[in-house]
């Protein structure tokens, strides 16, 4: 997901709402965002996040994402 345009479209702290920005590194719980306002960490969990992929918009809970890169590999859809 690295490298992926994101944006936070609900968040359990209103205050992360949609913030968007590119992710530039990844942990099991955490992205690491570029945002207007320099690099900002995010956890996955608490938020709802929204993808652009191939011109189209995919949203997923952080809960679903919340493994480590390489243990997603392979996920069920």
């Amino acid at each position: 997901m690295i490298g992926m345009q994101t944006k936070i479209i609900k968040s359990t702290n209103p205050q992360f709402n949609n913030i968007k920005g590119r992710i530039i590194d990844e942990t099991k719980s955490t992205f690491t965002l570029s945002t207007t306002n320099g690099l900002k960490k995010f956890p996955k969990q608490q938020n709802q996040w929204e993808f652009q992929l191939n011109g189209a918009k995919i949203s997923l809970n952080g809960r679903m994402i919340s493994k480590k890169p390489e243990d997603r590999i392979g996920m069920k859809k």
